[in-house]
């Protein structure tokens, strides 16, 4: 006679049960509230509101710097949560805390920061604009403010899968007399891959919804700096709520769409690893 193991945890049904409705309540619903709000305008009107020059220039805007400040995040994450696991140094503590201080520091704050160290008569935007180059309320400060508030996405991805890596695979790589480049590529890497993808995904997504230390650094210029979250509320405080929620409709489309194509990587990139 074969008897059921018990679970510690309440059984399938009332675990799927409460799953589904915290789900409903938290997320779906409000999403559902989203889309049907976009419902009182007519598709003519809905394509016009969000195709507008406006619109579409905040479109690009975000996404592409959000893309890069994630990608800039992969690299330098990945190089910090290497300096935090494999090496040992005085302060590593405190840097370590470091990591998670945009975690904490509310946005507006974290803004407001890096706009007076990088307007022209900031710390650093006195040196940078001696030599031409301007940070705050342009394209490249918003980068700089995505990048700030992403990078503990992928350093805390990363850590625990390095702490865990077997430092015998590089020893045998190695000694099999495979350079250092080749052991990172061909051992290192493929097991880092999915949790970087997954850093890189979570700091995107990040970015994308971004509003507090963006205002401040990007001066709010319409088809040059405005960034869509800043356009949202703009709408809003113009009482234009269906207009705001189409934008905020399509938004959240893309993000799901971009979403979906980066945990289908991370999946094949787990499974692949998997499989060598």
């Amino acid at each position: 006679m074969i008897l059921k193991q018990r679970s510690i945890l309440p059984g399938f049904g009332l675990a799927m049960g409460f799953t589904l409705v915290y789900l409903s309540l938290i997320v779906l619903i409000p999403l559902a509230a989203l889309f049907l709000k976009t419902t009182t305008m007519g598709w003519e009107q809905f394509w016009t509101t969000i195709t507008a020059p406006r619109v579409m220039a905040s479109y690009w805007l975000s996404f592409y710097t959000s893309l890069i400040a994630a990608l800039l995040n992969a690299i330098f994450g990945l190089l910090i949560a290497w300096v935090l696991v494999r090496y040992s140094f005085p302060g590593k503590r405190m840097v370590d805390a470091l990591v998670d201080l945009p975690f904490a520091l509310p946005t507006a704050v974290a803004g407001i920061s890096l706009t007076a160290l990088f307007a022209k008569n900031g710390w650093f935007g006195q040196y940078l604009e001696a030599w031409g180059i301007q940070v705050a309320f342009t394209p490249l400060g918003i980068i700089v403010a995505l990048t700030f508030i992403g990078m503990p996405f992928v350093v805390r991805m990363v850590q625990p899968v390095l702490e865990d890596l077997e430092p015998e695979l590089e020893e045998a790589a190695i000694s099999l007399g495979a350079s250092r480049a080749q052991t990172f590529v061909r051992v290192i890497l493929p097991s880092l891959m999915p949790a970087l993808l997954t850093g890189f995904a979570l700091a995107f997504a990040r970015a994308i919804g971004e509003y507090g230390s963006v205002v401040f650094i990007s001066g709010n210029m319409p088809m040059r700096t405005e960034i869509t979250s800043l356009l949202i509320i703009t709408k809003l405080e113009q009482y234009d709520y269906a207009g705001a929620t189409a934008v905020a409709v399509v938004m959240l489309i893309a993000s799901f769409v971009l979403m979906l194509v980066i945990n289908v990587l991370q999946r094949w990139s787990g499974s692949r690893y998997m499989s060598v």
